[in-house]
């Protein structure tokens, strides 16, 4: 007889509405039902939990690192594992650790630690997210220049090779420094590509989205913005209905107005998803770290150079979703959606992630009022309680 397991006792939020005096069964790591408290099966272990709540766990599409660990210095499945547990404590289920713009050398080495975990089954580990090295010098941001260069031929089928032993694989490329040829190569691929830290103008942005792009990464930052005759990355992400796009919602790299602005202006299909980019003192007292050999200062909140540029989030998913509800002004459930289905939806994951209904991967989330994470689960298991 198959082991059933059935949460009692709290609110469950499938990803469209809100269940009351129901129960979560859960089946081989799978959610079979979301059962009135009469028809859970007798069989079935009872865990309660008593005025709290249930949502689909988050799932983090741009993740540099976590819990002192940093993609791009630790590049093994221990250190994968290790970011994948500092964001499960913040409801995060399923994320991509982000490789940001290196040698081929560390690329090979970040992907072989991908493929590794995913044969380790890595808790919460989903794929990778290769975040440069073929960007725009304008844009950089905190990416180091000396390391940004246009893709090439080895760059194109080792991120191919890649996917082949990756549920989900995402790299962020500007149009600048990669051809629309080389786009369509790897949407055919089935390489989720988005575009960022990118100059480009709105035709520019367009061409890249007919031959294949389905995403952009942090809305606002490290692109050409809207301007009335030329409306830029920005423009064009909110224009376009069938792209989605990335935003870190920390207080400090979109103002809350830009928000609210884009979150209407956003033509659909295509979502905007909250993503942390968080970096490895996400869930630590670190006070800087080192990203290429250039010290990155914490304090306040923010990340930043030593000239000041910011370099990545000092932010978890559960403070995005209280930060989108709280200042942002959005409804609860939107602001859920934001940080677990529409990221799904970005990378071709409706089916299992995002949502608590039949079928989909029981990855959840169980919350306070205050959207505080008491306890996260990962396929039917717990791997974090407060």
């Amino acid at each position: 007889m198959t082991a059933l397991t059935a949460i009692t006792g709290a609110r469950i939020f499938d990803g469209d509405l809100w269940h009351e005096h129901h129960a979560l069964v859960i089946e081989d790591g799978k959610v079979a039902a979301i059962a009135l408290l009469r028809d859970v099966p007798a069989e079935a272990h009872i865990v309660p939990m008593d005025g709290l709540s249930l949502v689909p766990g988050f799932v983090d599409l741009q993740v540099n690192g976590g819990g002192g660990v940093l993609l791009n210095e630790q590049r093994d499945v221990e250190g994968i594992r290790s970011i994948c547990a500092a964001h499960a404590r913040f409801g995060t289920t399923a994320l991509l650790p982000t490789l940001i713009t290196d040698t081929p050398e560390v690329t090979e080495e970040a992907i072989a630690a991908g493929l590794a975990a995913r044969a380790a089954a890595v808790p919460g580990f989903l794929g990778l997210h290769l975040e440069g090295p073929h960007l725009s010098i304008a844009r950089k941001g905190a990416h180091d220049p000396a390391l940004i260069r246009p893709m090439e031929e080895a760059d194109l089928e080792r991120t191919v090779t890649a996917r082949k032993g990756l549920e989900a694989l995402l790299t962020t490329l500007a149009p600048e420094n990669a051809s629309n040829e080389q786009i369509a190569r790897l949407a055919s691929a089935g390489v989720t590509v988005s575009l960022g830290h990118s100059d480009s103008g709105y035709a520019t942005a367009t061409a890249a989205v007919e031959a294949g792009a389905q995403v952009v990464t942090h809305l606002f930052n490290a692109m050409s913005q809207l301007g009335n005759r030329e409306p830029g990355m920005v423009g064009a992400t909110l224009d376009l209905g069938h792209v989605s796009a990335g935003l870190i919602a920390d207080g400090f790299h979109v103002h809350p107005a830009a928000i609210r602005t884009a979150l209407r202006a956003k033509r659909g299909p295509g979502r905007i998803f909250l993503v942390t980019d968080a970096m490895s003192p996400m869930g630590t007292d670190m006070t800087s770290f080192f990203l290429n050999g250039r010290e990155i200062f914490r304090e306040g909140g923010r990340l930043t150079l030593a000239d000041g540029t910011l370099a990545g989030a000092d932010i978890d998913m559960a403070s995005c979703v209280r930060y989108m509800r709280d200042t942002v002004g959005i409804e609860l459930e939107e602001a859920l959606r934001m940080a677990s289905l529409y990221p799904a939806e970005a990378i071709g994951m409706t089916g299992r992630k995002g949502r608590l209904t039949h079928g989909h991967d029981a990855d959840f989330a169980v919350i306070d009022g205050n959207v505080a994470v008491v306890s996260t689960w990962i396929a039917g298991t717990p791997v974090f309680a407060a």
